[in-house]
């Protein structure tokens, strides 16, 4: 048996050279990537508390517009489910009235068998009193035209039960559709939320505290520029706006929860919606449809009660109370607190009441 030889290694011209390169560019990519070219490995760099604070900030903003449209799906699945429920109610008294219809029919049907199935005009021919023929036949003929009119008024009902259902299997698709849209919006919140959350997790409890200390100056600079609680509703256009306000003075402290509309905690359409309530004013749900919901009004014109809009897409609302403030819940960071307008970008403001 010949002995198994390894074979030889044939290198072209100028091919060992271009080898050594290659080993070498490959050594040196690796040992950039390890330690970055000054022996330190490359981490993500570090943003500065007001860096942070800002990128937070902007993800607290980003979760409020999915949580505006949170709210509208939900305000449109509600409407949803009431319409199913009033399609059904409808349904329920249809089917009634059809049951004792067809009741009815049946009676007759087996009557007519009972009778040998003859034709009513002819068993009063052969009745064993002839003179009461006529009144007899005229009788008859009244029966025939109930009988049917019984019939007609049967599938009528049963159309307008079918199109009860077919309105009915429509409005839960629509549900079925709101839901999942529910589902996707949940996700995005809890996305940015779990996001800022881990940004405010790098900083050090001095940073932390650092920027709680600002917001807390802010405000408590902003309350101590504001009237009392009764005068600031003395200063409203009207009895359900200062009603407003004043609910939303008791609100003072309480916490920020997406979806919430109270009475323990709310988001910041949940907080102006819930104000007006007390008022006896019913709002919509969303900032969206608030800012729709009564007269618009300039900057200028600001008094107790009316609603605020700030950002460019309409995504938050608070309730002015005079002075350049206003009560809002601003986000899950910080509870339902005093606030200047100008802390965020102004977009409009409505006066309700």
């Amino acid at each position: 048996m010949a002995a198994h030889r390894r074979p030889r290694s044939r290198t072209t011209p100028g091919g060992a050279a271009r080898t050594a390169r290659t080993a070498w560019t490959i050594a040196l990519a690796g040992a950039a990537t390890a330690t970055g070219f000054d022996g330190t490995a490359q981490a993500e760099p570090q943003l500065t508390p007001a860096q942070v604070k800002a990128e937070v900030d902007k993800l607290y903003q980003e979760a409020e517009v999915a949580t505006e449209k949170y709210n509208g799906a939900q305000e449109k699945a509600e409407a949803a489910r009431r319409r199913i429920r009033t399609l059904q109610d409808e349904a329920a008294r249809m089917t009634q009235k059809l049951n004792a219809a067809r009741e009815a029919l049946g009676s007759m049907a087996a009557a007519q068998y009972r009778d040998g199935g003859l034709d009513p005009a002819f068993q009063l021919a052969l009745s064993s009193d002839p003179d009461r023929y006529l009144d007899g036949a005229e009788f008859a003929e009244r029966a025939g035209n109930r009988q049917a009119a019984s019939v007609a008024e049967v599938r009528r009902q049963l159309r307008e039960i079918e199109q009860l259902r077919g309105a009915a299997r429509v409005e839960l698709k629509s549900l079925t559709s709101r839901r999942a849209e529910l589902r996707r919006h949940k996700k995005t919140i809890t996305g940015k939320l779990d996001a800022a959350r881990a940004h405010l997790a790098r900083l050090t409890g001095g940073e932390r505290a650092l920027l709680d200390g600002r917001a807390d100056r802010s405000a408590s600079g902003a309350r101590t520029a504001l009237a009392a609680p009764g005068s600031a509703a003395a200063q409203a256009p009207n009895a359900r706006a200062a009603a407003a306000v004043s609910y939303a003075y008791t609100k003072l402290g309480s916490p920020y929860v997406w979806g919430a509309t109270g009475p323990d905690a709310f988001d910041c359409s949940g907080l102006t919606q819930a104000a007006y309530r007390a008022a006896d004013v019913s709002l919509p749900r969303t900032t969206y449809s608030q800012i729709g919901a009564g007269r618009r009004v300039s900057r200028s014109e600001l008094l107790p009660g009316d609603l605020v809009f700030f950002y460019s897409g309409i995504s938050h609302v608070g309730l002015y109370i005079g002075n350049g403030q206003m009560i809002h819940a601003p986000n899950p960071s910080a509870p339902v607190r005093v606030a200047p307008i100008d802390e965020m970008p102004f977009a409009g403001a409505t006066r309700v009441a």
